[in-house]
């Protein structure tokens, strides 16, 4: 297999959207342009709404460790309260690793050889954050055409076993068989089961021990296709355990760092998995605008389909 920083040169989008000098932070969400978002609003037809974020809170699929499942925590319950008339009120907080649900990765989360995505130094990230790339540069940047691609149900399966790859020729048979067609600047959304299978057994252990997902071969597919954006319903996107002996999430690296492209993780796409299939319809608008907090490398979001 070729070496993951053979694949990450050759695939670098480094320097392709710098303007006067000044250096991209967004990466490939700028192929999510005004022209093509107008088209994708066209697909919204019966303006049926898929949520495709899971719940946030107890019974995450997160055993704890690096991260933990959101700690949702009152400050006010309207106990000891003592206002002019009826009023009382409620008020609440949360606590949480900022990628422990749905979320997005951004473009200064994972770097090697002490660079992140289109050159800029490891060092920019700190106890103080992120000073470029931070999550915010994507604050107007994912709303476009999203495309299902339902590796489980071509496979005619709940859910693909941990380990099992997912291969460029598979994404193309499963676009084929959908009858859909990837345009550039879309947003992929990889369907393995994998969400089906916390779903079914709750497991947030085996859920996180490994996962189908997408080979490294797949990284050249997703830069001819000149996608955006790439989601899929397990935690990682790519297969783990992974191809690359003795390298941890090849993928990701030549993804994010070299590519610029913000990946989302831990999504559910049974609901609109179901409706595709209904009537034949695989591509849809897709909204998933993360919160801006400064300097983060990443954001909770509640993704939404509208067909």
């Amino acid at each position: 297999m070729e070496d993951f920083r053979e694949i990450g040169r050759r695939l670098s989008n480094w320097g392709r959207w710098d303007v006067d000098g000044r250096r991209d932070e967004r990466g490939t969400t700028n192929l999510l342009t005004p022209e093509r978002i107008a088209a994708a609003t066209g697909l919204v037809r019966d303006g049926k709404v898929f949520d495709l974020g899971i719940p946030f809170g107890p019974g995450g699929p997160q055993p704890g460790g690096g991260r933990i499942n959101p700690v949702l925590l009152f400050s006010e319950t309207g106990a000891d309260q003592n206002y002019p008339g009826a009023f009382h009120y409620a008020d609440d907080y949360v606590f949480m690793p900022l990628q422990s649900a749905s979320q997005w990765d951004g473009l200064a989360h994972v770097f090697y050889d002490d660079l992140l995505y289109n050159g800029f130094p490891a060092s920019d990230v700190s106890p103080h954050g992120a000073k470029h790339l931070s999550i915010e540069n994507q604050a107007k940047g994912l709303v476009g055409r999203g495309v299902l691609v339902d590796v489980a149900r071509r496979r005619g399966v709940e859910w693909l076993e941990a380990g099992e790859v997912i291969t460029p020729e598979e994404l193309d048979a499963t676009l084929a068989a959908q009858g859909t067609e990837l345009r550039g600047g879309d947003i992929v959304a990889v369907r393995t089961g994998w969400r089906r299978k916390f779903l079914s057994d709750g497991d947030a252990a085996s859920f996180m021990a490994g996962e189908p997902g997408l080979g490294l071969a797949c990284c050249e597919w997703l830069h001819a296709h000149d996608v955006a954006a790439v989601c899929s319903d397990n935690w990682a996107i790519e297969v783990l355990p992974g191809e690359v002996e003795g390298e941890t999430l090849p993928v990701h690296m030549v993804l994010i760092r070299d590519m610029g492209m913000t990946l989302g993780e831990i999504l559910d796409f049974e609901e609109l998995s179901e409706d595709c299939a209904a009537d034949g319809r695989y591509e849809f608008l897709l909204t998933a605008p993360p919160i801006k907090f400064r300097r983060a490398v990443g954001s909770p979001i509640n993704p939404l389909a509208i067909k």
